[in-house]
């Protein structure tokens, strides 16, 4: 097994680790990468971009990282923010006029970015194909009622917070939130990330492959869901064939909560500004304030989708006891359904990433991505 790449040979250990992950954790094709102080540390890369293992995972084979697209709407809403064009504590309306209809005047902004806005799916349920349509969605969810106490409890928005922040970025800027990624993060960074892939890239795209095996007995909270409760709501919101992650419509559409496409290097390399104080590869984001902001805690308690703690600042999460993404105070993670992670650390200027074809239906904290993590930690100590 060949493993592609740099790594420093301070943290010799993550390459090991990362090797492990194929022979003993049946990793596919997978990447990681690491930035301390804004330089690459490592950026390695192995495996196979299909399940029949016949094409090699390359240095520039990109994928789909479901929820770890999510921060990337967290950059550009603070960026807008840090710029004076966005107040995270106005009312939505302020910006989106129609959303402010059946209960839903006093949303503010920072509820998008903490999973308390009480709209964590569709009603009437949207229709396979419809969740391609921006309009069609944005039209559902802004006749809508609060499903619950606004900014009471979160509630992960799995899909629907994507469209939420990338609305108010769309009235603000009069781009879709994939454009503008593309012209003021992905473009001046040189990141090769997409929310919305235009299909001369399919070519390089890996194969995501399902996990056959069901969630461990006791670990998961969906198995179980009351009729008509918030859980139940949340999954009948939406129906989605089961592979259409590797079909070319949900490749183009642009789902910011969901399907953006990229690899580990290229997450990091749009991220790192955070950790650094708002500046990355000779470009600056925003200030050292603005980063800062992450920090700032939205809300802290039992999440209603997935029935444990969980602490939100403005969009990302802290880690806690059960989630041990990074060891710091003012570290900060998120990751995407399958395994994919993102660590921002403010404090050690640590940015990491793992991204990968192989599925795991572990709920939060893939073992492959936080035993990574917590060798990089182990290399800086």
């Amino acid at each position: 097994m060949d493993i592609h790449g740099h790594c420093d040979e301070r943290f010799e250990r993550v390459r090991d680790v990362f090797l492990r992950n194929f022979t003993e954790r049946d990793d596919v094709g997978a990447s990681y990468a690491v930035t301390v102080d804004g330089e690459y540390v490592v950026d390695i890369w192995g495996g196979h971009k299909d399940a029949a293992k016949t094409q090699p995972w390359a240095e520039d084979t990109i994928v789909c990282v479901y929820s770890s697209t999510k921060t990337m709407t967290f950059l550009c809403a603070l960026m807008l923010a840090d710029r004076g064009e966005l107040d995270l504590h106005a009312p939505v309306t302020k910006y989106w006029p129609e959303y402010g209809q059946n209960g839903k005047e006093a949303t503010e902004v920072r509820h998008f970015l903490s999973h308390t806005a009480a709209l964590p799916g569709f009603d009437p349920t949207i229709k396979h194909g419809e969740l391609y349509d921006w309009d069609f969605c944005i039209r559902n969810l802004e006749a809508q009622k609060p499903w619950w106490k606004i900014g009471a409890q979160s509630g992960y928005h799995a899909a629907t917070q994507g469209f939420l922040i990338g609305e108010v970025v769309r009235r603000i800027t009069g781009k879709s939130f994939g454009t503008f990624f593309r012209d003021e993060v992905a473009t001046p960074l040189g990141a090769d990330f997409h929310v919305g892939v235009d299909p001369k890239e399919f070519d390089r795209i890996g194969e995501m492959i399902p996990d056959p095996s069901p969630l461990p007995e006791g670990d998961n909270p969906f198995a179980d869901m009351e009729p008509g409760s918030i859980v139940e709501r949340m999954f009948k919101s939406q129906e989605m064939d089961d592979d259409a992650v590797n079909t070319p419509a949900w490749r183009q559409a642009e789902i910011p909560a969901a399907n953006g496409h990229g690899n580990a290097r290229s997450i990091v390399r749009a991220q790192t500004a955070l950790a650094n104080g708002g500046s990355a590869f000779g470009v600056r984001l925003l200030s050292s304030a603005g980063c800062r902001r992450i920090l700032e805690e939205q809300i802290n308690g039992v999440d209603l989708l997935f029935g444990f703690p969980l602490k939100f600042g403005m969009g990302y999460a802290f880690p806690s006891e059960n989630l041990p993404f990074a060891p710091s105070d003012t570290s900060m993670f998120w990751g995407g359904a399958g395994g994919s992670t993102i660590v921002v650390d403010l404090e050690r200027h640590v940015c990491l990433s793992y991204v990968m074809n192989k599925m795991s239906n572990s709920l939060m904290g893939d073992p492959r991505g936080t035993d990574l993590g917590k060798a990089v930690y182990q290399c800086l100590d």
